[in-house]
């Protein structure tokens, strides 16, 4: 039985993550990324501190919108600031702080289920 979760062609998986690099679909990035489920792009921010509202403009603007964003923050949770968290939300984006690793997972499972969720994502060392 297999017991994998079908995934639609396309869509952005994350394959593994450690060792300052992400392996998403195929491609190895060496920096942080936001990945939403049909693209992969670059990310400025590059620790918790500098996360700003303007660093989640690719996720603002997203098509489809996206209602559930995922932080990976690194090793550690932490806590963006909360500014930047009530900016989201009243943009209608939802957001989970979390380590980078629980971030990989929690993302994968719901693009899986075709929830509209994307993840920023620094990288752990």
């Amino acid at each position: 039985m297999d017991i994998t979760p079908a995934i639609p062609e396309g869509r952005q998986v994350i394959q593994s993550y450690g060792d300052n690099l992400f392996r998403i679909s195929g491609t190895v990035w060496q920096q942080p990324v936001l990945v939403m489920p049909l693209r992969t792009v670059p990310w400025q921010a590059t620790d918790v501190a500098s996360m700003t509202f303007e660093t989640f403009e690719p996720i603002l603007t997203a098509s489809p919108a996206v209602e559930v964003l995922l932080i990976g923050c690194g090793p550690r949770m932490a806590l963006v600031s909360p500014s930047v968290r009530t900016a989201l939300k009243e943009r209608g984006v939802v957001t989970d702080l979390m380590d980078t690793g629980a971030a990989c997972r929690t993302y994968n499972v719901l693009m899986a289920e075709d929830r509209r969720v994307a993840v920023a994502l620094i990288p752990v060392p």
